[in-house]
């Protein structure tokens, strides 16, 4: 058994926009992290999971203004529809809040102030693409034209999706915006930045972005290409605008009439405030999480797409406003279906209400999404074959099958009742393969799971299933029971058996419980009558001693599920 002193531990999750559904790509992240937070917790590591929704924008002010409410009305009705599907998908944040709070826009204005008193706040005045019809200027998603690299038509204001070129919205050609129709014209405007190019930042993020276990390898590599210099020795590191006109939904910028902190301040601003809400509502000091020397770790779950943000501006932003810096920032891949994309155009979008409402187990898809996972930024597949494959063998034929197997036998010749056998010594069952193997594979497990290489646990979890049902195979139950009547001598035997493979299907319950969470607690409630939840450490002395009756704890795929996800898409 590894022994580890118990930590303190602070993990997000990014903040979902609060302007559309969740979908099984954004999943993907959830169910990493809660896999990982689960298992903290299956070690009685001290662990608060924190999210919510990201509530601020253009965005969000203009599907308000669409459906005839109030952006208030509507990033309370999107919370709704985000924490339902969050709740059927089993991930249990500790606090799901909003970025549109009190908490948030005092922590917002008191770190935005100390940035500004360190001098790493600075006014310029930019050109921007402004809409002379709907009066307000446009974010670069809100503008289309020609790439002025590729010339490929209707490109967003940002970046080209055909030549994946990047550029200023005013270099378009035959700009258009999207909200009028009208082509925009260009306009002044003064603008806040965080001066993330002083040496101060550029000097800090090198020596922390380097220190061990921050990034993963990969994501070290590309952020030290954002870190190089020119050849003029400057940083090509870029100050960051982080403020917003008029019209605009979010929180004034303090001192500083008509002028809106932009959401990529205030949104991840919004980790600490939702913690800060959690703190008041279980009796916690919100300062002894967030201080500089804080001895609660700091660990954010991300995409790729955001490892920019997350890695450097946030890290300095904290760090020069008074504020404990993050232990460690672990980014994940991209989810394609069928090897493409997931897209409404390209009808492979899926969001986590259509697979509920088809009749899907949600620990389907959180069991394959494990099985992909291996702790790195690559992107995993969703193969829908495949996932009726993984499922039908890993969980039924294997997993549960050993319950199956054994569970009738104790109900009909013992009663539900489970023996001690490891009290046994008169009986001629060799179990030191089985005990051998799993001393090995419970360390792997622990360790694959801490490095969120979540492939390699199922890998070990269904080396050890196999054992289990090879020890069944090789003690054959079903022939001891049929000679008992004749000798027995065969009842003991029989006795032994059952109890030794009930014991390491427990054993496999535990290993698999952040995984499986639903299907773990009805084993432990309903199947064994274990009245506290099983920790880690019960691992070394379980006490099985008696077996309930249960139904279907997991059903298989068949073609008319796959048949409903493929309608879907």
């Amino acid at each position: 058994m590894l022994q580890r002193k118990k930590r303190k531990i602070f993990v997000t999750s990014a903040l979902p926009y609060a302007n559309g559904p969740i979908h099984l790509g954004h999943l993907v992240e959830y169910v990493q992290t809660d896999i990982w937070v689960r298992f903290q917790k299956l070690l009685s590591n001290f662990t608060v999971y924190i999210c919510a929704d990201d509530a601020h924008g253009t965005p969000i002010m203009l599907r308000a203004q669409k459906e005839k409410i109030t952006p208030e009305e509507l990033i309370d009705k999107v919370w709704k529809e985000h924490t339902r599907d969050f709740s059927s998908f089993f991930i249990a944040f500790d606090s799901y809040f909003t970025t549109h709070s009190e908490e948030n826009r005092e922590l917002s204005s008191k770190i935005y102030k100390n940035l500004a008193d360190k001098g790493l706040v600075a006014v310029k005045k930019i050109k921007q693409m402004f809409d002379t019809e709907k009066q307000m200027f446009l974010p670069d998603r809100f503008i289309k034209g020609e790439c002025p690299k590729c010339m490929a038509k209707d490109q967003f204001g940002d970046a080209c999706e055909v030549c994946g070129a990047t550029y200023n919205p005013t270099e378009l050609v035959n700009p258009k915006s999207e909200l009028s129709g009208k082509t925009p014209i260009t306009k002044e405007s003064d603008h806040h930045f965080f001066l993330l190019s002083n040496k101060k930042c550029v000097s800090f993020l090198k020596q922390w972005t380097t220190e061990s276990g921050r990034l993963q390898s990969e994501a070290l590599n590309k952020i030290n290409e954002w870190l190089k210099s020119d050849s003029t020795g400057k940083s090509m590191l870029t100050d960051w605008d982080i403020s917003r006109d008029p019209p605009y939904f979010g929180f004034e910028i303090p001192d500083e009439p008509m002028k809106f902190f932009y959401v990529w301040l205030d949104a991840p601003i919004g980790y600490y405030a939702s913690l800060k809400n959690w703190c008041k509502k279980n009796d916690k000091n919100f300062y002894d999480f967030v201080k500089p020397d804080s001895k609660y770790e700091q660990v954010h779950f991300i995409g790729k797409d955001i490892l920019y943000f997350h890695s450097l501006f946030w890290p300095a932003i904290l760090k020069f406003s008074g504020y404990r810096v993050p232990t460690a920032i672990y980014a994940h891949g991209f989810l394609t279906i069928n090897g493409k994309k997931m897209s409404k155009s390209k009808g492979t979008y899926i969001t986590a209400e259509e697979y509920i409402k088809a009749g899907l187990n949600p620990e389907w898809l959180r069991y394959y999404i494990a099985a992909k996972l291996n702790g790195t930024m690559e992107d995993i597949d969703l193969n829908l074959e495949d996932f009726m494959n993984k499922i039908n063998s890993d969980l039924v034929g294997k997993y549960i099958n050993i319950l199956s197997r054994t569970s009738g036998f104790v109900t009909k010749f013992f009663e539900g009742k489970v023996i001690d056998y490891t009290t046994i010594n008169n009986i001629n069952i060799n179990i030191s393969d089985l005990e051998k193997k799993f001393s090995k594979h419970i360390i792997d497990i622990q360790n694959n799971y801490e490095q969120r290489n979540t492939s390699r646990v199922i890998r070990d979890l269904v080396s050890l299933m196999d054992s289990v049902n090879l020890f069944i195979d090789d003690n054959k139950p079903w022939i001891l029971a049929k000679k008992i009547a004749e000798n027995p001598i065969e009842r003991e035997s029989l006795e032994y058996v059952l109890a030794v493979s009930l014991n390491y299907f427990a054993k496999l319950t535990i290993l698999i419980k952040p995984i499986l969470p639903a299907v773990a607690l009805r084993v432990e409630n309903e199947v064994f009558n274990i009245q506290k939840p099983w920790l880690w450490e019960d691992i070394y002395n379980l006490e099985i001693k008696s077996i309930n009756p249960v139904g279907h704890l997991i059903s298989r795929v068949d073609q008319n599920d796959l048949q409903k996800i493929n309608n879907e898409v």
